[in-house]
């Protein structure tokens, strides 16, 4: 018996392309997690930061290079008249309306914001949020094309 009989073979390939859908709620998903992570270190009193890489032209030798710089994040969340907490999910500069006429959710602490933010995560990766999230992208296009 060899070693490749004990595996479980499969004739699977990687596809080229993912479909746009699945794109999408990677995309939101990430967001919601930056959003998460950033709630968190609030909560901690720690500073967080997410790095990307961004392009420039050397002035000396005009050559471009690549130079890792800080992204900025911005909150998603604030304070409504009551004091209390609400996030309202984003996509790109649109706002999902997350049930029909309803765009945030409202939390009583820092923790409950957190815990909202991870059941939208879990929402968006289970696609309970494709529609929104199509729509949203196509307002979002709407934008570029002149």
């Amino acid at each position: 018996m060899g070693t490749l009989d004990t595996l479980k073979l499969s004739t699977a390939k990687k596809p080229a392309q993912i479909p746009q859908v699945v794109f999408r709620r990677n995309k939101l998903s990430n967001k919601i997690w930056e959003q998460i992570q950033l709630a968190k270190s609030q909560l901690d009193g720690t500073s967080f930061t997410v790095k990307k890489f961004r392009t420039v032209k050397d002035k000396e030798t005009g050559l471009k290079k690549s130079v890792e710089v800080n992204k900025r994040i911005r909150e998603w969340w604030f304070k409504n008249e009551q004091g209390k907490l609400c996030v309202a999910i984003k996509y790109g500069t649109q706002i999902i309306e997350l049930v029909k006429g309803k765009t945030s959710v409202e939390c009583d602490s820092a923790q409950g914001l957190i815990k909202a933010l991870e059941l939208v995560k879990q929402a968006v990766e289970q696609g309970e949020l494709d529609t929104q999230i199509a729509t949203a992208s196509g307002a979002v296009r709407k934008t570029f094309k002149r």
